[in-house]
This record gives C-alpha cells, structure tokens and sequence, in this order.
C-alpha cells in the first residue's frame, strides 16, 4: 500500500501549495474575528438512538446531552447514502450521491474541481484557517488517497485515509507521536492540540507557524467509531482506559428490536433474489448470535462514552481559551448499522435504523430563546455544508443540493422540504441491493432492483481454488466496473423497473415491520410516492456528468502503483 505522507510536501506540488498560502497570510490576518468559529464532529455508523438525548436508557452521554439542551437537536436527520464514502462524500460536497459519483465500486475519485467546491475548501477561500482531524474515507484527485490533494488542503492536518482501528497507531504513522493509544484519545489529541495552538504533537502536518489568533476557524473531526471494524479491534488492553474494559459489562445488554438470530430466520426480510444475506461480509457476523450481539453492544457504547468525553474536553478547552461564545459545534454521524434488526447486519439499505442519525447544532452566538430545541423537520446530511457557509455570512456554490437550516435554527421556518430521498448504489457481490427511498414525516417508500451480481461466496471458492488472495476478488475495482456503477445511476431514469416495493407507515410502525404496497387501501399512496419518488431521483440526479476522475486497479497500475482497500 502506498501511503501520501510527508514525502508529498516535498515536492514540488507541495512546495507550491506551501508558497501560494504563505503569500496569502497577510491577506488572511487582516480578518478580524467578527465571524464564528466552527468545530464539526462526524461519527461512523452510529445510529439514532445511541446517545441519552436520543433515547437511549443506558449509556451517559451527559455533554452531549448538554451539547443538546443547549443547542438545537434533530430528531428526524437523515443520511443520504448509508455507506460510508459516498455519505462522507455528500457531506463534503452537498450533493447525493448520483450527482457526485463516489462509492467504493465506482471506480471513480472526487476531482479537484469538485473538491475546490466542498465546505472547508470554500471556508478556506473565504478567510477561514481550516483543520481535518481523524478519518478521511473519500479519495481525491489523480492517486486517490494518495494524491497528498487533501493533506495539503488544510492548514493542519492530523488524520489518515480509511479504517483508524481502535488502535489508529498500529495503522497510519501520522499517529505516531501521539501519546495516547487509542482512537478517540489519540483524535482528542489533536483536538487539543488545534485549539491550544502550542504546536507540542509531533506529526501533525501544519502549513502555517501558528493559527492566527484573529482568523477564524473551521476544524472538522472525523471519527471511525462506534464503527463496527473500529470496535472488533478493541483488545482491553493493560494500557487502555478502564473505561473501555470494564464499562457497562456489569449490566445485561438488551438486544435491539425485532432481534433474529440467523439459526432462526424462516422469512426474510427481503426476498432472497434481490438481498442475498449469506454474501454479506464476515465483519458484520457478530450479529448472529445473540451473545456477539451484545458484545459488540459494550464495545459501541464503550466507544460513545469516550467520544462524550472528547466533547466534553472539547468544550472546557474552548471556554479555557476563551473561544467558547464564538464557536459553533456540530454534531452528527455518516450513516446508522443493523444489528440483527429482521436478521440483518451492516447497512447500505434505506431502513431508519441505517439512515436516521443524530444532529446537534450548538450555536451560542444565537438567541437563547432559539436554543434548547428539538426540531422535526426532515433534514439531510447534505443541509450540512450550506448551513455551516450560510452561518459564516458565506455564498453558497450553485453545485449544492441541500438546504440552509438557519431559519429553522432562529426559528423562522419550521421546515426546509416535504420529502426525504435516500439512495443505495453500493451493490456488489456482496448481496445487497440498488434501492432508493423517499419519505415524509408518516410515509416511507422503498424500491428495489434486479440484483444480477456475482456472489461473493462463489467469488471466493474460486479465488482459492486458483491460489488468488480473496481480497484481490472481493475489493479491487477494475475500469469495467465503472460502467457497471453508472449504468446503476443512470437505469431508473431511462425506465429501469422495480423488481419489489415496499411501503410503510412511519407513524403506526416506525420499526418498518410491515410492508402495505399489496393493502388495495394503500392503492392511492402508493401511486403517490412513486410520483414523489420520480421527482425526487431527478433532483438527485442533477445534470451533468460528476466532476470525479479515474480511480481503479487499473489505473493505479498504469501509474506504476498498487492500490489497496481503505
């Protein structure tokens, strides 16, 4: 595996980079601090309900609870993809997934035309001293993750491309110095690290001697937990907080609603032909017994425990640096995960339990009569960046997608849109299936589409028989596939059926266990949110081929590099 590190700053390239900012800092300090700082915090695969404020009776997460009652608390966010790169990569850019063309089976990476346009780029543009601290899981430019686009991007930089591991030393050199072990401490770190602006961590990558004490800032941290490969490579080691050994073991874990253990599905939840559940990836098995189950649970809630903390440090820090009353905090995760819901594991469905997640934002330069709020307008992932650029006075691109929710944060609006979409394109040979969704705050529809990929399981009994590592089978993506994925994109808008529907009502049955499509009383609502569903692909859609450029195995290997799963 080829790692962009510091060698990249060396170069050429970066040596330009390194010019052209330098140049630029007596234009930057010039900005007073009359706009807000902003701390952006993204977890990965953490579900609706996994914080106190969001339901859950069991683990403590006083700060943000607090972060909650202070701010403003979403309780009908959504993801626009439930997978992990294209979600991130909406995020960055405000636009769904069928606009911007990333997943890990499109063989494409976001070009640096498109990454010019994403939150912190513009921010940065715009007078902003930008930070990245964490996991970065979207490639960018010629190389991908190892074009050095995105190190040299922001002005500290302390993160590394793909999994983290609950031990990120063991797994990205950047992390090295970091006195801590693991993933939420070592990220605390740098956090810490940003703010203090003492310069003391040994690896963090910084393009400027010092943050201007009058700029303003834009820091995003970028967590790979609770994810569930995150949380399988917690050891309990001697030199890890007994908080991660020991916390919650003493109560009996509940196993989430409509919990089926494998041995015990006789129906399942999507028709075999279309979901094909015995290819899904050995890292999501855990859910099918009841005991990894709620092993896995622990771990999770472990994990949550200390992302609190973080904010909880996060906040004294702010306040101890006397940034607190100028700073912004958002708050939320990349996409949701089964555990067992129906027998299923993983994501990259259209259920709530993958796309409903938690979205705070705290913003204590607002009125206090606006704060301590819980709105349910139905907001998205994508609403993210223009908001952050609304709330720092700020044009927002013409290439965004998603809304401005600073009218519902004062109180002016009570809603942005009237229907939610969501999309999964990320389907391979490891069973799961093209779908898209969209929904209202009582109505949810779902469709589907034939699944005609090569079984995963089939795939490796090959690969072993011919001496080929299962990974070069199962992960590598070739040129062809790029036709393969955009034929994905583009069938359902050139007429591509829906092989099964489903259809559910959100108010009466928000666990989705009942489908109504074939109820003659749901007749008309169906034709309904198929119009809905046709309107909204469209807008998903946008015009255009995606700004992304060239990014398989083959391309690497033109270059003269391998490449590697991330």
């Amino acid at each position: 595996m080829r790692i962009g590190k510091i060698e990249h700053f060396r170069s050429p390239l970066g040596l330009i980079f390194s010019i052209v900012f330098f140049n630029a800092i007596g234009i930057l300090t010039t900005f007073s601090q009359e706009k807000p700082n902003f701390v952006f915090i993204l977890t990965d695969d953490q579900s609706y309900g996994y914080m106190g404020c969001t339901g859950n009776p069991i683990v403590k997460t006083s700060n943000l609870d607090t972060l909650a009652q202070e701010g403003v608390l979403f309780t009908n966010a959504h993801i626009t993809s439930a997978i992990c790169t294209p979600s991130r990569a909406s995020i960055l850019t405000s636009q769904f997934e069928r606009k911007h063309g990333i997943n890990f089976n499109s063989g494409t990476s976001m070009a640096e035309e498109a990454w010019e346009q994403t939150y912190p780029m513009v921010m940065r543009r715009n007078g902003y001293y930008t930070g990245w601290i964490g996991k970065n899981h979207v490639p960018v430019g010629e190389g991908g993750y190892d074009s050095g686009i995105m190190e040299s991007s922001f002005d500290y930089w302390y993160a590394g491309h793909g999994h983290l591991g609950f031990y990120p030393k063991e797994r990205h050199k950047i992390f090295d110095g970091a006195k801590s072990e693991t993933q939420v401490e070592v990220v605390g770190e740098g956090v810490y690290d940003f703010l203090s602006n003492e310069e003391k961590l040994e690896g963090a990558l910084r393009f400027v001697e010092k943050r201007p004490a009058n700029q303003p800032f834009m820091l995003s941290v970028c967590f790979n937990l609770p994810h569930s490969a995150g949380t399988s490579t917690m050891e309990m080691r001697g030199t890890d907080d007994t908080m991660y050994k020991s916390l919650y073991r003493d109560i009996e874990m509940p196993l989430p609603n409509h919990y089926l253990a494998k041995k015990d599905i006789k129906i399942p939840k999507l028709p075999p032909s279309i979901h094909r559940a015995e290819d899904r990836q050995t890292s999501y098995a855990f859910v099918n017994t009841p005991a990894e189950t709620k092993e896995r649970y622990v771990r999770q809630l472990q994990a949550m425990k200390g992302i609190d903390r973080l904010v909880g440090r996060l906040r004294k820090t702010l306040m101890e640096q006397n940034l607190d009353k100028n700073t912004i905090i958002v708050f939320t995760s990349d996409h949701g995960l089964f555990m067992g819901q129906f027998g299923l594991g993983g994501k990259a469905l259209c259920y709530e339990v993958t796309t409903h997640v938690p979205l705070i934002i705290y913003d204590p330069t607002s009125k206090k009569s606006a704060r301590g709020k819980k709105s349910d307008a139905l907001v998205q992932s994508i609403d993210i960046a223009p908001t952050l650029l609304s709330m720092a006075g700020i044009s927002v691109p013409s290439s965004y997608q998603g809304r401005d929710l600073t009218n519902i944060l004062s109180e002016k609006e009570a809603s942005v849109r009237n229907y939610l979409y969501t999309e999964n394109l990320w389907s391979t040979h490891f069973g799961n299936p093209r779908c898209e969704s969209v929904q209202n705050r009582e109505w949810k529809y779902i469709r589907y589409y034939k699944n005609e990929n090569l079984s995963a399981l089939k795939k490796i009994e090959i690969a072993q028989k011919m001496g080929i590592p299962p990974t070069n089978m199962l992960y590598k993506v070739h040129d062809s596939d790029i036709a393969v994925y955009r034929n994905y994109v583009e069938g359902p808008l050139q007429g591509e059926a829906a092989v099964y529907e489903e259809l559910f009502n959100l108010n009466t049955d928000p666990d989705e266990t009942i489908n109504l499509v074939n109820d003659t009383s749901y007749s008309a609502k169906l034709v309904e949110m198929r119009t809905v569903w046709k309107r909204e692909i469209q807008y998903a859609r946008g015009e255009g081929f995606p700004k992304v450029v060239r990014y398989t195995a083959d391309s690497e290997a033109e270059r003269g590099f391998g490449i590697e799963p991330k």
